[in-house]
């Protein structure tokens, strides 16, 4: 039985899975929003719930945290400069996935893993057309 075993193995070793989840979460924040498979972004969300979590904390050790699991730099910067900051008065919830169907090749479901608040509504540019009057 698994009975409280929560990692999601996708068929890959620990090592390649830690590689794939972060590289997922650095994507997602360079990004915005990322297109992958479903169970990749149920297990990447958690991953990148945990590092806006850090990001809110804003130490010295909190980056040092960031950068040992993420691996790059860039992206860790992004996160604590600019991704953390928007989600300071959120308690949680800071991804979202979004359902697009299934893949053709292989019939994958796959989704979009996006930020909450990075999504705003799309303005509507009217355009005004004078009429001369002459």
């Amino acid at each position: 039985m698994r009975h409280r075993k929560k990692t999601v193995k996708l068929g890959r070793t620990s090592a390649h899975r830690n590689e794939l989840l972060a590289n997922l979460v650095c994507a997602l924040i360079d990004n915005k929003r990322i297109q992958t498979t479903l169970p990749k972004a149920k297990a990447a969300r958690s991953l990148a719930d945990k590092m806006v979590t850090l990001g809110k904390k804003g130490t010295l050790a909190a980056r040092r945290q960031a950068v040992a699991t993420l691996k790059n730099e860039k992206s860790v910067k992004t996160l604590f400069d600019a991704v953390a900051p928007a989600f300071a008065a959120r308690a949680g919830g800071y991804t979202r996935i979004l359902k697009l169907g299934r893949r053709i090749s292989d019939g994958s479901e796959m989704v979009l893993l996006e930020w909450v608040d990075a999504i705003t509504a799309p303005k509507v540019e009217v355009e005004v057309v004078e009429a001369a009057a002459e």
